[in-house]
Formats: structure tokens, sequence, C-alpha cells
């Protein structure tokens, strides 16, 4: 399979989408291909769920961690950060 695009360029394409960023030209040629190709629509929703639960975390940025994560990863984190 050849790319043509970068993984920047992708990324961008498909926030930009998400965002409705889009000209409505290639909006309607993405929205073309989704229709005909439940594949690329499983990855868009997908995708579109990441970036949710993504904005949803950094929301609360400034909340301590939840008290499920395990303290071994916290210090693991904090390790790695000091070696930087």
């Amino acid at each position: 399979m050849s790319h043509v695009v970068t993984c920047r360029e992708f990324v961008d394409f498909l926030d930009d989408y998400l965002s409705g960023s889009l000209s409505e030209e290639e909006r309607a040629a993405f929205n073309g291909h989704l229709a005909v190709c439940p594949s690329c629509v499983a990855y868009m929703k997908t995708y579109q769920a990441s970036v949710q639960l993504g904005k949803a975390v950094l929301t609360r940025s400034e909340e301590p961690v939840p008290e499920e994560v395990p303290e071994e990863l916290v210090r693991a984190i904090l390790a790695a950060r000091k070696q930087m």
C-alpha cells in the first residue's frame, strides 16, 4: 500500500473533518467514501471517541490522579520525567 499523505496531514484532515472545517467539496467527497466503506466508518467512530476521551481528560488537568491508578504507575511516570 502506498501512502500519499503524511501522518500529520492525515490527522489534520480528520481533525478538520470532525470540527467541520473542511470545504464543502472535501466534506462531500469524504462523506461519499464513508457512505460505501464500513471499515472507514468504524475507524472514524473509534477516532472520534478517542478525541472526545482525550478532551474530557484534558478538561480535568488540575484534578489529582484518580484513586484507581496504581501508585507504581504514578511513580514510574514521575521517575521518567525526572530523567528528561
